[in-house]
């Protein structure tokens, strides 16, 4: 476990201007609190101890192994541990990934570490409530430090421990090909990125304790493909008792764009792609290609229209593998029948796809077809057929009036893709978490 260690303040008048007695009287005041070394399942580590204001600091961990380096298209593995006291003040590499514009890669196969913030008050901190953060990025890109401008990262969680007085947790998982690629059997099956997130989940766990965290009141949040990655995990039957609240933001397990039903067929893409066959033997090729090669190998197309919306591009994501997922999302909010979940969205979620299926909208001087409305919500109601269309086209037209406004139908076309690809999902998902929601554990 952990000790308490009070510091002395460089601005502690001097010890001998004051008798001893004196001091021990006085030395509270100037003390702050710390883990200092902190003992973990794979061996010691040290984090920085920063100082937020009178009697609040913080120990913050960068750099945390929860799992060893991950095996081409295998599960994790326990890290095997470590000598001596391993420093933790530097953020890891995030998983390698595709660059912001798709024309090369960063990052390492070496990314399975999480980061810790522990805030303290008049004393060192014990039974916080954990908050375990996962990022977002379309199961393509992302990372569990964020963005950095100015050493200021995106995704610190300092602000929240200290306001909320809770121990926050980022995590690193793969992602693109790395993280979700599936030859749909057995010889590949995928899902390698929440397999990561499980991992560290789990490892959070049974290490916490010593952070000054309670195991027992672990809650997961995360933004779109994290939101998504949140539902998945509540779902799981792997994670059963250890997550008690989660919350995803603009992301759960039914929107369209979350669940690969065809990965075959996109593997085989990627297998073209960097010249290994498509039989039996693909995936044992696959996993000796480079891993830049490969990721590189399996961007995010951006060719889209109305009748062909970028939703239906997003082809490297989680799939139905019969261990992680075995059945349907649908079928599986059982599983998180004792968990409290929160679910929510914005109001222009949907503004990305459509700005890129309709360009038209992000032209403020430029009319928006309405014959482009109608194009874009027969690609979203194909499989209800013309029906669904007309019903569909009248529901949202209903106050459009005889000669709507060149923003009213911009406006519309947001709406839309808002609705199929945010909003509707994440009712369903609310309401499938309600309906089978153990009322034991609600609260009083």
């Amino acid at each position: 476990m952990f000790e308490s260690q009070p510091i002395c303040s460089q601005n502690a008048v001097k010890a001998n201007s004051i008798h001893p007695d004196n001091l021990k009287l006085l030395l509270p005041v100037f003390a702050y609190y710390m883990l200092g070394v902190v003992y973990t399942e794979g061996g010691m580590v040290q984090g920085e101890n920063i100082r937020l204001g009178y009697r609040r600091h913080m120990d913050v961990f960068r750099g945390v192994p929860f799992a060893d380096i991950p095996g081409r298209f295998e599960k994790p593995q326990r890290h095997p541990g470590w000598d001596g006291v391993m420093k933790t003040t530097e953020f890891k590499k995030r998983c390698i990934q595709i660059n912001l514009l798709m024309t090369d890669t960063r990052g390492s196969e070496d990314c399975l570490y999480l980061n810790i913030w522990v805030p303290h008050g008049r004393s060192v901190s014990r039974d916080l409530p954990v908050m375990v953060w996962i990022y977002g990025g379309g199961f393509l890109a992302g990372g569990s430090m964020g963005a950095n401008i100015l050493d200021n990262y995106l995704y610190s969680g300092q602000e929240i421990a200290d306001r909320g007085n809770v121990i926050v947790v980022t995590l690193g998982y793969r992602v693109g090909t790395m993280g979700f690629l599936s030859t749909g059997d057995s010889s590949m099956p995928g899902n390698y990125g929440l397999w990561d997130q499980h991992a560290a989940i789990a490892w959070v766990n049974r290490n916490i304790r010593s952070f000054g965290g309670d195991p027992d009141n672990i809650t997961l949040f995360g933004e779109s493909a994290g939101g998504a990655s949140v539902s998945f995990q509540t779902l799981t039957p792997h994670n059963k008792g250890l997550i008690k609240r989660a919350i995803s933001q603009s992301g759960v397990a039914l929107c369209p764009w979350a669940i690969n039903k065809n990965p075959r067929r996109f593997a085989e893409e990627v297998a073209l792609k960097v010249n290994c066959p498509t039989d039996e033997t693909m995936a044992a090729c696959l996993k000796l290609t480079d891993p830049a090669r490969l990721t590189l190998a399996g961007t995010l197309s951006l060719v889209s229209s109305p009748d062909n919306p970028i939703v239906g591009n997003l082809l490297l994501s989680p799939v139905i593998d019969g261990d992680f997922l075995p059945d349907d999302p649908r079928n599986l909010f059982h599983n998180a029948a004792d968990i409290d979940y929160i679910a929510g969205i914005n109001d222009m979620d949907g503004h990305l796809f459509t700005g890129v299926d309709v360009p038209s909208i992000n032209s403020p001087l430029v009319d928006t077809p309405v014959e482009d409305v109608k194009r874009l919500l027969g690609s979203y109601t194909k499989e209800k057929g013309q029906a669904g269309l007309d019903n569909a086209f009248s529901t949202y037209t209903m106050t459009w009036g005889s000669r709507p406004s060149r923003e009213i139908i911009k406006r519309t076309v947001v709406d839309i893709g808002t609705d199929f690809i945010f909003l509707i999902p994440t009712q369903a998902a609310l309401y499938l978490h309600a309906s089978n929601a153990n009322p034991a554990v609600w609260p009083a």
